[in-house]
């Protein structure tokens, strides 16, 4: 019984950090009267250099889709959300083939900001 909780405690470590994106430099764009997002299956972020990133691992525009649909899989509206975090300096030409992808995926967008503190 011991083996087996061990072997399901090394599994959600490996899980959970599979999905860590915290060692990523960017810097969020900033707005007033924010709300939370809760959960996402998904986090797709563009960095200060503006390299695209899927929960923390690097990918070409070109596998975006596919990669965020796989990650969606049959989830249900409303629990299909897939968080965008952009650089506050990146360009459209970088931000927008993105947000297309996300809708070809069929994610439900949720664009990451800091809040404008007055």
């Amino acid at each position: 019984m011991g083996d087996i909780a061990f072997n399901l405690l090394i599994f959600f470590v490996i899980l959970a950090r599979a999905n860590d994106d915290s060692f990523l430099n960017w810097q969020p764009a900033r707005a007033k009267n924010l709300e939370a997002a809760g959960y996402a299956k998904a986090s797709v972020l563009i960095d200060a250099d503006s390299r695209l990133f899927l929960n923390g691992r690097q990918l070409g525009m070109s596998q975006l889709p596919q990669q965020i649909g796989e990650l969606l899989g049959d989830a249900p509206a409303g629990q299909r959300t897939v968080l965008l975090k952009v650089h506050r300096e990146a360009q459209a030409l970088y931000y927008e083939p993105v947000i297309e992808a996300i809708s070809e995926a069929g994610g439900d967008l949720v664009h990451v900001l800091e809040e404008l503190k007055e």
